[in-house]
């Protein structure tokens, strides 16, 4: 609302304003010029034990600008799209593919960027592992849809067309990880060559992941199963990042998790069964198949041994991530050994705990060089050892992801420490010019 229409009538007796004197200071109401301009996100927030008096035309406008962004953060209803909408915005699934973000991240699911209702969305296609009905996907999607997240990206409905479900995500403007550390056309190039922009990525992915196990508010038990690099969006200008496909397994019925909860009772042998097919159904594809290397590199073990898709199963794919995102390496990568004719196989594990068997030398060694050695040692080796911890052979020595994200936090802090005293100081002129 404007601010004229809470204006008083003349023939109505003005509201009695606050005791508090006009020229009494409310800097504790506000952020300073300088805070709003070194961190402009915390410049959105302010104290709200109290309010001000100002009813300038500018306020108003600011609080209209608070509320409208404040809407679009939160959850909306789950659409359930009629696949009619969905062909239409594609025309009929003619239209060129959307393949800059992480569609390639997922089995190279087919993917599309599209308007769908006035929204910039992106529509992905899967096929289902156990197919659901209409009814069925009206109730998961309202629960899924009800998290919000600034580190997710939101899904806003899906459709279904036979064994195909169609996921619509938000659109997010960015890249994703894989291109942001591993550019083809220029490998000696990465926008990502502060360690402050790699901690963040790492405390946001952190945090991502921590909501989806443990804060959704839901009551569930949920397991993300798809995490990462390529499944990541790293945004412009403070390189913030977001994990994709939040809601895929659940909807395309990868696992139980949902209806093990809502019913109340223990449906993990089903859940293991189905997830063995679904695995034996992989094995029976030819070996080489790049799809089947790309999702192997963050396998955990016991998901290659058994199928069983748990949260520590996630937290294994994330201390790949972390590694990948230190190091600059791919998961995994192979060598051809001309003595032997065999392809030896290299893996960001092996590597990172070799580097810290060697010491903080192996260690400068491991971490990517395009940062030019400037990155805080101490925080770097805490924050490997954390990794090397996620990827633990046996699961149940692997962190939970609220005590992970608990620490990486602690790191990011101890690295903008770091960073403030390596800064060069300003203001200071030197001249070399004779005395």
């Amino acid at each position: 609302m404007g601010a004229n229409t809470s204006e008083p009538t003349s023939s109505r007796t003005p509201r009695t304003r606050s005791t508090q004197s006009p020229r009494t200071p409310a800097s504790h109401l506000s952020p300073s010029p300088s805070t709003s301009e070194s961190n402009p996100t915390t410049a959105a927030y302010t104290n709200t034990s109290s309010y001000t008096k100002d009813t300038s035309w500018d306020t108003s406008l600011s609080c209209q600008s608070s509320l409208s962004s404040l809407r679009e953060s939160l959850s909306e209803n789950p659409h359930i799209y009629d696949i009619t909408e969905i062909r239409t915005a594609t025309n009929n699934f003619l239209a060129k593919r959307y393949s800059s973000t992480s569609s390639s991240a997922v089995s190279a699911a087919a993917c599309w960027r599209c308007n769908l209702r006035g929204r910039d969305t992106v529509v992905f296609q899967r096929k289902f592992r156990r197919k659901i009905q209409t009814s069925q996907l009206k109730e998961r999607l309202s629960i899924i849809c009800r998290s919000n997240h600034m580190s997710i990206i939101k899904l806003l409905g899906a459709s279904i067309s036979g064994d195909h479900i169609y996921l619509v995500y938000e659109f997010i403007q960015g890249s994703n990880l894989v291109e942001c550390l591993r550019n083809p056309r220029n490998p000696s190039y990465t926008v990502l060559s502060t360690w402050i922009s790699r901690m963040q990525i790492a405390t946001d992915l952190a945090h991502g992941l921590d909501y989806v196990h443990n804060n959704t508010g839901l009551n569930l038990s949920i397991v993300h199963n798809h995490i990462k690099s390529s499944s990541i969006i790293v945004t412009e200008p403070f390189f913030n990042a977001k994990i994709c496909h939040f809601g895929t397994t659940q909807l395309r019925s990868e696992t139980d998790a949902i209806e093990t909860l809502e019913t109340g009772s223990s449906k993990r042998e089903t859940e293991i069964e189905e997830s063995n097919a679904s695995f034996r159904e992989l094995k029976r594809y030819d070996s080489g198949d790049r799809h089947f290397e790309g999702l192997r590199d963050y396998m955990s073990p016991e998901f290659r041994s058994s199928g069983s898709v748990t949260q520590k199963s996630d937290v294994f794919a994330f201390g790949v991530v972390i590694l990948e995102l230190l190091s600059g390496e791919e998961p995994l990568k192979y060598r051809y050994d001309k003595e032997t004719g065999d392809f030896l196989r290299t893996s960001v594990i092996d590597t990172a705990t070799a580097a810290m068997a060697e010491g903080r030398e192996g260690l400068r060694q491991w971490v990517d060089r395009r940062m030019n050695d400037s990155f805080p040692v101490e925080v770097a080796e805490k924050l490997i050892r954390l990794a090397l911890d996620c990827v633990h052979v046996d699961p149940d020595n692997r962190p939970d992801m609220g005590r992970v994200a608990g620490k990486i936090s602690k790191l990011y802090l101890e690295s903008r420490i770091w960073l403030d005293n390596v800064k060069v100081p300003t203001g200071i002129s030197v001249s070399l010019a004779p005395r």
